[in-house]
């Protein structure tokens, strides 16, 4: 790629700092211990990319400040952060501007929440929580989208009432690619592709697959239906390192991208490896 990628999605953290209590359970195991910019370097070199974006794994507010001051350190990497604030807060409008005025808040491209936890299917589409998506938006920033399939209907409904507020939906929402499923999937992400301001991350895949037994061609249906559906200048490149590194090492995900976007034009490719990701997070 003439210019390096762009890794739209990846991210760190040290346990000695807080646990990450999603980790548990044998499957992700070799996620249990310390991830940090330094080890993630020598991969992203070695496959091309320039630069990342650094995204949150949990919902307190003290880690966002942290990734800022990870990105304010001349770090190669992270030329971006996707933070988290609680959206429901009165305060929320607040709460950005405060975030924007730390160390490395010049960084700060965008909000996410683990709406994938939240028991109600229609969470985003409660009113305090379309309030805080406006706060985003009045910001000027966007807001990532981690959901499963069942909630993509409530996203792409809060996506037509906020025009003005980008969504990057992460890991194509999560299809059940270990199953083979996908006429559901690609039905609610279609919808949601059909408004301008949604774009989507080819990323996350290699996790959804069955375990230990993927290939590249288990993935082409699903990345083929959002390359379809959002077009090369609304998908991005992400390798969701160190998650990844339970299926697939950070080289070999790179590779699996590569393949997927094997039938594209040099512009469409780059497009999808960097120049997506450099016009939404602002890069």
């Amino acid at each position: 790629m003439t210019g390096g990628i762009v890794d739209a999605h990846h991210h760190v953290w040290d346990l000695a700092v807080r646990d990450q209590a999603w980790i548990s359970g044998p499957a992700l195991a070799p996620l249990r211990r310390t991830f940090t910019l330094d080890d993630l370097a020598p991969y992203a070199r070695a496959a091309g990319v320039r630069a990342t974006v650094l995204v949150q794994t949990v919902t307190v507010p003290d880690e966002t400040p942290e990734l800022l001051a990870l990105a304010d350190r001349r770090h190669p990497l992270p030329a971006a952060v996707v933070g988290w604030t609680d959206l429901t807060a009165p305060g929320v409008t607040d709460a950005l501007a405060a975030l924007r005025a730390l160390p490395g808040g010049r960084r700060l491209a965008g909000v996410r929440h683990q709406v994938q936890d939240e028991p109600d299917p229609a969470w985003l589409l409660r009113p305090d929580v379309l309030r805080g998506l406006a706060a985003v938006a009045d910001a000027g920033l966007v807001y990532d989208l981690v959901v499963r399939p069942h909630q993509l209907a409530a996203a792409t409904r809060a996506a037509a009432l906020l025009p003005g507020l980008t969504f990057v939906l992460d890991h194509l929402g999560k299809p059940p690619v270990a199953t083979g499923g996908i006429a559901h999937w690609a039905r609610r992400v279609r919808a949601l592709a059909a408004l301008p301001n949604t774009v989507c991350k080819l990323s996350g895949l290699v996790t959804e697959a069955a375990p230990g037994h993927w290939t590249a061609a288990d993935l082409i249906p699903y990345a083929d239906t959002v390359l379809d559906a959002f077009g090369p200048d609304r998908l991005m490149f992400g390798s969701d390192w160190p998650v990844c590194l339970v299926a697939a090492g950070y080289g070999e995900v790179v590779a699996t991208a590569r393949t997927l976007t094997n039938g594209l034009t040099d512009a469409e490719r780059h497009a999808v490896f960097a120049g997506t990701a450099t016009r939404v997070y602002g890069l």
